[in-house]
């Protein structure tokens, strides 16, 4: 603690922790100047990532140790590298490897104080070294600089007396790992070159502790403002299951680890400390409610099952409920593709045969040793998602319960169960701008031309009158009967003409057309075309005739379309028929009633954002799988493409700010029997909703009767 003042106020060695205002002056004498803001305000408020962890590999070891530290660690730490001296022909996937060139253990250590003072200095506030013969235990490390203070000059590691020198010099152990803080970082760079020239020494820790020491005047410590780093030397031949030692328990790091197999069984025995841990406070917490819940205003009947997690959630109204889907241990009722039955496979069998066995580990652990239990069937499972709690499961289980004496008996049990909400994480994307120059491409077709006008008025509204940056590419998809004839009678003449006027209402605007014979419209092939015509780096709006373009989507389409990382495939809002809603009466303006008027159409993929190199790349796969077979393109869209051959995310998601009008599709029975399925099946649910088809049904039955 720091020393207070008489009158009980922070003494002097607080200044460091007051908060200060810094009063703005502005020189009258000098002209004004634009502040540039920052693009994040963490930077202009200067705050740091928390931990950077850098592991001393070799050639020799990099797929061996170097991989056992990557798949045991590498995912509970912000920032990891790899640094070498020479790097094998392969680097092992997932690993992120900065050679220096020379394996000499000297040099490697210069240069990679160097390579983080350079390109993470700025960017963190404690910085982690050790080597790939090292087991740390990430949370904890992590727990560790939590509790540290980042305004101090931090070296600490397992101590070490020098070899022949000063009793009171420490130098931090590689074997064990070392913790160095941002600020001793800035203080020690510039003495690099010096300790390079001047310290010799064999070992690279050992030379690097000199250092510090000779430059700095700082030692390793173990221990610091009431925080100890436990470390654990292993022996030959250790058995980490059976080892019981106090040290080995509560060690942060272990050295050495030999092997790949050591490396992890260590690996699973501190999770299974670190898990039995978590469990118990589990149990405390509990227990704690249970015994504060008798004070609460609602008494024992607030407490909810299980303790400690939130109530399931109540529905207000018959339409908010959340509905069961019913299993077996072989089938699921309840498709995505709407089938009423389908085979249980893949996460979703895996996800019942997880419950069912923890089903029955829980009631063995609650009955043993006077029963024990063992599954005979599953006779009924249901389960849903509840977005307040988690997954819930309901099991109906016909149990053989056997006794301490042997006698076994038959009987059916309903468990319920409870897979809570995890951790949210925050998953890092790419920043993208609103910027970008968004390029439509609009297919028609013969029977597409009633609608082509309100497009184009659309289009020059709220994109050439806003001066919005997108352009406009018109696709002309010919019937080979109508391209014979085009030089007599031109089918999209129209079209042509309408387009003429934008130009010349729009000087500045110039509105391209591409012409197409064919008579099956494969939304792959003509995104072949037009792909060709275009830059690798053009951002892409596939549209569809009857879209109504606004700037509120255009933005959308920009923010979620992500070059070589996402695309986005948005679900527009579909008004129904106007007939069958309204029925004659007027139609509805009022925001209420917008989702009454109509329904997201999750049967169309029409409308797609993305880039013009993540199509090529996928396309390019695509090629190379089919061959010369592009009949098999005449069954596929984009979605498919990048679905089944890129890496990218796909991100569909209801958008609200794309609205179509009621229109009939036309749906061409060349198509594949998938897509022409899709297109009847988005008109049949385009018509109206079900009370809207009860509704006409009675009022015909009722014109009928009389």
């Amino acid at each position: 603690a720091r020393p207070e003042a008489a009158d009980g106020r922070p003494g002097p060695g607080h200044e460091d922790f007051r908060p200060r205002i810094v009063p703005y002056y502005r020189d009258p004498n000098k002209p004004y100047k634009k502040v540039l803001r920052t693009r994040y305000i963490q930077t202009e408020l200067g705050f740091h990532e928390r931990l950077f962890v850098a592991v001393l590999t070799s050639k020799a070891t990099l797929n061996t140790l170097a991989v056992a530290v990557n798949k045991t660690v590498a995912h509970h730490f912000p920032r990891l590298l790899y640094f070498t001296g020479l790097r094998s022909a392969k680097v092992p996937h997932g690993m992120v490897l900065v050679a220096h060139g020379d394996e000499r253990p000297i040099w490697l250590m210069y240069e990679t104080m160097h390579y983080i003072h350079q390109h993470f200095g700025s960017d963190y506030d404690w910085f982690y070294i050790m080597q790939d013969d090292t087991y740390a235990q990430a949370e904890q490390v992590k727990t560790l600089v939590t509790h540290l203070s980042i305004n101090q000059d931090v070296y600490l590691g397992r101590a070490e007396e020098f070899i022949g020198g000063d009793e009171q010099a420490r130098y931090c152990h590689g074997g064990f790992g070392y913790l160095i803080s941002r600020r001793l970082l800035l203080k020690l760079h510039p003495h690099l070159d010096s300790c390079r020239n001047e310290i010799l020494s064999v070992r690279p820790d050992e030379w690097l502790g000199r250092c510090i020491i000779d430059f700095l005047g700082i030692s390793c410590v173990s221990q610091l403002q009431g925080q100890h780093y436990h470390t654990y030397e292993l022996s030959k031949n250790t058995e980490p299951e059976k080892e019981e030692e106090e040290g080995f328990q509560a060690a942060l790091a272990v050295h050495p680890v030999s092997d790949m197999t050591l490396m992890y069984r260590l690996h699973k025995h501190f999770s299974r400390i670190q898990l039995d841990k978590a469990y118990q406070e589990i149990q405390d917490l509990q227990m704690q409610i249970r015994n504060l819940t008798s004070l609460t205003p609602a008494g024992e009947a607030g407490l909810t099952w299980p303790v400690g997690i939130n109530a399931p959630f109540l529905p207000k109204s018959r339409f908010e409920v959340i509905s069961w889907d019913y299993f077996t241990e072989h089938h699921l009722f309840s498709c995505t593709d709407g089938s009423p039955k389908c085979e249980l496979s893949g996460a979703s069998k895996a996800d019942v045969s997880e419950i069912i066995e923890s089903a029955l580990e829980q009631l063995n652990s609650r009955y043993q040793p006077l029963l024990r239990f063992s599954k005979r069937q599953l006779l009924n499972g249901y389960r849903r998602f509840d977005p307040t709690r988690g997954m819930e499961y309901t099991l109906d289980l016909l149990l053989e319960a056997v006794t301490q004496k042997g006698h076994s008996h038959v009987l059916a049990k309903r468990v319920s169960l409870v897979r809570p909400l995890s951790k949210v994480e925050i998953i890092p994307m790419p920043y993208v701008t609103e910027a970008t120059r968004v390029q439509l491409v609009l297919p028609l077709t013969v029977q597409d031309l009633d609608f082509v006008a309100n497009f184009l008025d659309m289009f020059a509204m709220n994109t050439l009158d806003t001066h919005d940056n997108a352009l406009l590419t018109l696709l002309f998809i010919y019937h080979p009967y109508d391209a014979q004839r085009v030089s007599q009678v031109d089918v999209f003449a129209g079209v042509k003409a309408m387009v003429g006027e934008l130009e010349k209402r729009y000087a500045e605007v110039k509105i391209p057309w591409i012409s197409v014979k064919t008579e099956v419209p494969s939304q792959v092939k003509l995104m072949d075309i037009v792909s060709k015509k275009h830059p690798v780096d053009t951002l892409f709006f596939l549209a569809s005739v009857w879209t109504e373009i606004n700037m509120e989507f255009l933005n959308r389409c920009r923010m979620n379309t992500i070059s070589n990382w996402q695309v986005f495939f948005p679900v527009h809002f579909q008004e129904f028929n106007p007939a069958l809603v309204y029925r004659g009466e007027q139609t509805a303006s009022s925001s209420t009633d917008f989702l009454r008027d109509g329904h997201f159409d999750r049967h169309s993929f029409a409308e797609a954002c993305f880039y013009n190199s993540d199509y090529m790349t996928a396309r390019t796969k695509l090629a190379a799988d089919i061959l010369d077979r592009d009949e098999v393109l005449d069954g596929m869209e984009v979605f498919d493409v990048f679905l089944h051959y890129s890496g990218l995310h796909l991100f569909r998601a209801v958008e609200p700010g794309l609205v179509q009008k009621y229109a009939l599709r036309s749906c061409n029975p060349r198509l594949s029997e998938e897509l022409y399925h899709r297109c009847v099946l988005s008109n049949l649910e385009g018509l109206a909703s079900r009370s809207h088809l009860a509704m006409a049904l009675f009022e015909q039955e009722q014109a009928n009767s009389t």
